[in-house]
């Protein structure tokens, strides 16, 4: 079939395998043009494998410390009337790579939430590597089952306490409106914890420890956002703060039990990008494309890959040691942060409005950086050939 993007608010309802297959390739030619990562992983469990951070810790262990990876995510396969989503073709497009220059690399699609694919990878991991020595945890989901009880939570966007009045970036008409979002009742806020917060992370890390195939000395690492007084309200101070507190406080928990063995546990703190997961979320899509025109001219602009191979580079794996700030996190949004930056952003904030928003955001550089999350607008792909979209794994 000719595969077009169908853009509905957020969300692409289609992706393109070889332009998913050149978006891989391009973050592989970037880490491979960085030069090996020394002392890094060689045996690596990714879950949430398929796109944004952690499409990108799997291609920067696999390309830049030769490591052998286990991905798992949730994405849908391709029928016969409709491609497959992103990740799927991502992670096919990484297989591929990865065992093209004799790298082990397999991947497991399914929930990971569930005691079921748990075991599954335990499984795989004592067949066909013994243990893993990085666990790499990032998953994305509005939703999530809980795997003892059943229940089921959905992540909500919101404020605490107080109705938020303020403006957001409309990217199907590319306008900037108002926005006003009531305040998260309890149940919101626990069900944010629930999906978005550290208990899976550390049931995974339990299930692993039991199992016995977590090597000595094994990381573990999962990724935060702090961001901008800007985006404060709806982000670090609203229901996914809360949840991102959590994730603070299980990597606490999880590292005091490594630690008996040599181990530890991270929080990332990366920038603002362009993720499927970002753009959902009010206030931020603005805030992003009005932070991209700023780091760009300063020369500052980092993307997904270049933050994740920068982040094994000169922070997790320099001379054993993990290099952190006073609170324990590994700071990736040290740019994004700087008081230039930020400065810029509080000045421009106010005033952008739809008249000026060409001038003062980088908003092509968004439309870009979506659009290739779903493998558009990649050089050298032909988006109007006719190809085969019913891809699958090896």
């Amino acid at each position: 079939m000719v595969i077009k993007p169908k853009i509905r608010g957020f969300f692409c309802l289609t992706s393109h395998p070889l332009g998913c297959q050149a978006h891989v390739d391009q973050q592989i030619d970037h880490v491979k043009g960085k030069g090996a990562i020394p002392n890094g992983p060689q045996r690596v469990l990714v879950i949430g494998a398929s796109t944004g951070y952690g499409l990108a810790s799997r291609i920067t262990t696999a390309f830049g410390c030769r490591a052998g990876t286990l991905g798992v995510f949730f994405d849908k396969e391709p029928t016969e009337q409709k491609t497959a989503t992103a990740g799927w073709y991502n992670s096919v497009a990484l297989e591929r790579a990865a065992k093209g220059e004799g790298l082990y690399a397999k991947s497991i699609n399914g929930d990971a939430f569930s005691d079921e694919i748990k075991d599954q990878t335990i499984s795989i991991v004592k067949k066909d590597l013994g243990d893993v020595d990085l666990v790499i945890y990032s998953v994305a989901s509005p939703r999530r089952t809980h795997p003892k009880t059943g229940e089921v939570a959905r992540s909500a966007l919101k404020p605490l306490g107080r109705t938020y009045v303020g403006k957001t970036l409309d990217t199907d008409k590319n306008v900037v409106k108002p926005i006003t979002i009531e305040p998260a009742t309890d149940q919101e806020i626990a069900d944010t914890i629930s999906v978005m917060g550290a208990e899976d992370w550390e049931m995974w890390m339990d299930a692993l420890s039991s199992a016995g195939v977590l090597a000595d000395g094994c990381k573990t690492i999962s990724f935060t956002y702090i961001g901008s007084e800007v985006t404060w309200p709806i982000y670090r101070a609203g229901t996914i703060g809360k949840a991102k507190e959590d994730l603070e406080r299980g990597a606490g928990k999880i590292s005091r039990r490594l630690g008996a063995k040599g181990g530890s546990a991270h929080i990332g703190v990366m920038k603002a990008i362009v993720t499927q997961s970002s753009s959902a979320i009010p206030v931020v899509p603005l805030y992003i494309s009005m932070l991209y025109k700023i780091m760009k001219e300063k020369g500052l602009h980092e993307g997904c890959i270049e933050q994740v191979q920068r982040l094994f580079a000169t922070r997790l794996y320099i001379d054993g040691q993990v290099a952190t700030d006073e609170n324990g996190l590994i700071r990736l949004d040290d740019w994004e942060m700087r008081h230039d930056v930020q400065q810029l952003i509080a000045d421009l904030w106010p005033n952008v409005t739809s008249e000026n928003l060409e001038e003062v955001t980088d908003l092509a550089g968004y439309r870009s950086d979506f659009l290739k999350l779903f493998g558009f607008g990649l050089p050298g792909v032909d988006y109007g050939a006719d190809v085969d979209h019913l891809v699958g794994f090896d």
